[in-house]
């Protein structure tokens, strides 16, 4: 009966996944009732029962909701992201760990080449 090995990315991934279901989503109070979006804002009203942190009211963002260590600024695929401007800062990639995201400012040409030689090295890129 042979075990298996899980890889690091394979079991950052299954953190990500079981921490991200414990986080609530924090939206913007009230955000259903008028034509403001969602997206979180802190409730500053005078008698605002969310500020207050009443029971039975949506949750409010502290810092125990905090990313875990072991996690926090990772890709959603396990992968540390590592910012690439040349054929050198690739060459120092961790193909086991790290994935390469390839500068915005990048011309065509020099995006292929590094695309080109990420394939050959086995480095994952995020956005070819």
């Amino acid at each position: 009966m042979a075990e298996e090995k899980t890889t690091v990315i394979e079991t950052r991934k299954k953190l990500i996944s079981r921490l991200k279901k414990r986080k609530p989503w924090f939206r913007r109070y009230s955000h259903f009732a008028y034509s403001f979006p969602d997206n979180w804002r802190k409730p500053t009203g005078l008698h605002s029962k969310m500020r207050e942190d009443e029971k039975n009211k949506p949750a409010t963002v502290k810092p125990g909701y905090r990313t875990a260590k072991i996690i926090r600024y990772l890709h959603p695929s396990g992968y540390e992201e590592v910012y690439v401007r040349t054929l050198n800062e690739l060459q120092k990639i961790d193909s086991k760990t790290q994935a390469a995201r390839l500068a915005s400012g990048l011309s065509e040409k020099k995006r292929k080449t590094i695309a080109e030689k990420a394939k050959q090295i086995g480095v994952k890129v995020l956005n070819p």
